[in-house]
């Protein structure tokens, strides 16, 4: 029995992975084990570990990285502390291989360690590009140091190759979020407005909006031309949810608090609604707005807008629905009273999200299944390459 560790940091990703999970905790030929890092550990970001448990996994290691600050130099600490834990993590659970999705700096740190211990790594999501922020960079680093890969297109699986991985290791399966959406059953309106405490309606938008790692000291302000845009709309209610861990992502989180305590009567934010949560509230409201990767690959399944503001999604494929605009209050606020607008929303009905393809988790544990994984590798030259 192969005993694969999966590797978590956040609830965006567990939320991804977690059918996945599901299927090679109930496949005989495998073990699952669990390591819960960074956020889900974290009081300020709701411990989702909890959620993890809660769903009936064992979280076989949690590994606590983050500090109380979101400097460059706290982010720096928590990739040599994630290191250390990791490694005393392996040293304990002896996994035959590891599962990361992505390209977070605490899976940095876990593919670090996976690599010096010689265990083979299967990484999610790779050969996507974000110019915006150091998770590109970190996505990179990641491909070249993992042993199995699983893309969500097929523009993707070239860059992979064209990285130097060779094409029989590499897989375009589409992505899990995407499968999620088919296979997970969403909850009707009336129990999820009971469960939000919040009314849904077309007039709802969705807003998660990251710092943007590779520019400096821009988070405050970009947030503020956004609650300003918002502002200008005042038929908008908002559901917020907050950033992920990086660097001035207090900011952010700060500012969303103090708003939605002044607005209290068309705002609330959740540290995380959990994915099924947060899928279902996907097909009551009229649009998603901010920065993040969910609103490019998993929101246009829903034939709704996502309005992406700034560069840090910047060079992803995007779907037709999805409009970008300018971290700037003008340029916000036409857009997004654009898209929210009926006809819109109609004019999406037919469009094709590039991300979706069928069975993605089964095709996963399939290929999991045949493959043999070692942890020695060879670079792939492409055809006509010469030295």
């Amino acid at each position: 029995m192969r005993k694969i560790c999966v590797i978590t940091g956040s609830r965006a990703e567990y939320g991804l992975m977690s059918r996945l999970m599901r299927f090679i905790q109930d496949d005989g030929d495998f073990q699952l084990q669990i390591i819960a890092t960074n956020m889900h550990l974290a009081v300020e970001y709701g411990e989702t570990y909890k959620e993890i448990e809660a769903d009936g996994f064992v979280v076989d290691k949690k590994i606590p990285i983050l500090s109380s600050s979101d400097s460059a130099h706290a982010t720096v600490k928590s990739v040599g502390k994630g290191i250390i834990g990791f490694a005393d993590a392996y040293e304990e659970l002896q996994p035959d291989s590891i599962m990361v999705l992505g390209d977070r700096y605490e899976i940095l740190a876990a593919v670090s360690a996976a690599m010096f211990y010689k265990i083979p790594i299967v990484h999610l999501h790779g050969g996507e590009i974000t110019e915006g922020a150091y998770d590109d960079a970190i996505r990179h680093a990641i491909t070249k140091m993992s042993h199995l890969h699983f893309t969500s297109t097929a523009e993707y699986r070239q860059r992979v190759i064209q990285m130097g991985e060779r094409p029989d290791t590499v897989y375009h399966v589409g992505s899990l979020g995407c499968d999620n959406i088919r296979h997970i059953p969403l909850i009707e309106k009336e129990e999820l407005e009971t469960s939000l405490n919040f009314a849904l309606d077309r007039n709802t938008i969705f807003v998660t909006f990251h710092p943007v790692t590779m520019e400096t000291n821009t988070a405050e302000s970009q947030f503020k031309e956004l609650l300003s845009a918002i502002d200008q709309i005042k038929y908008l209610r908002i559901i917020f949810t907050m950033p992920n861990s990086d660097t001035d992502s207090r900011i952010i989180m700060n500012l969303i608090k103090e708003y939605v305590s002044q607005n209290a009567e068309k705002a609330v934010w959740f540290a995380s609604l959990g994915m099924r949560r947060y899928l279902s509230v996907l097909q009551y409201i009229g649009a998603v707005v901010g920065n993040s990767s969910s609103g490019i690959i998993e929101v246009p399944s829903f034939h709704i807008p996502t309005l992406n503001i700034g560069d840090r999604q910047k060079g992803r494929i995007t779907a037709a629905s999805v409009v970008h605009g300018k971290p700037e209050r003008a340029d916000i606020e036409e857009k997004l009273t654009t898209i929210i607008q009926p006809g819109f929303t109609e004019s999406l009905k037919n469009i094709q999200n590039p991300y979706e393809k069928p069975n993605t988790a089964k095709e996963i544990i399939r290929i999991l299944k045949e493959k043999e994984l070692k942890p020695n590798k060879k670079f792939y030259n492409l055809q006509g390459w010469s030295s």
